[in-house]
């Protein structure tokens, strides 16, 4: 399965050990883990700002999820109903990423629900959907 995680889920799995970072390991070893250059420059931001990481850290974050799969800035937003424009863009990198799943816990994306172009879920639920 491809799967692509959220900026958030990322920030988790890097920050603190927990949910987010089960879900990364097992992503990372029994599925294919995808993201894009917006996660990327997202990511950046958050590891910098809110997590204080030093400048070597990050650099080595970004470069070990570039050892992934990542996709370029799509050529244009998703036309998805979000509140959020820049969620717009995440979901239109998962879609230019093939993703099978996209892995969030922004509420704004989690309440589309069926309006979204891919199944999108909280990592919670990617975690139990994988136990059945």
């Amino acid at each position: 399965m491809r799967v692509f995680l959220d900026t958030n889920v990322l920030v988790a799995a890097f920050a603190t050990r927990g949910l987010c970072a089960d879900v990364l390991r097992h992503v990372l070893t029994e599925h294919a883990l995808v993201t894009g250059e917006v996660v990327l420059a997202e990511l950046q931001k958050a590891l910098r700002r809110k997590l204080r990481l030093p400048g070597r850290t990050i650099r080595e974050i970004i470069q070990f999820l570039r050892d992934q799969e990542v996709v370029p800035r799509p050529p244009a937003p998703s036309g998805a109903p979000v509140r959020d424009p820049d969620d717009r863009w995440i979901i239109a990198s998962a879609l230019v990423a093939r993703a099978d799943i996209l892995v969030t816990g922004d509420r704004d994306l989690l309440e589309l629900e069926g309006a979204a172009p891919l199944p999108i879920v909280d990592p919670r639920g990617f975690w139990k959907a994988l136990r059945h």
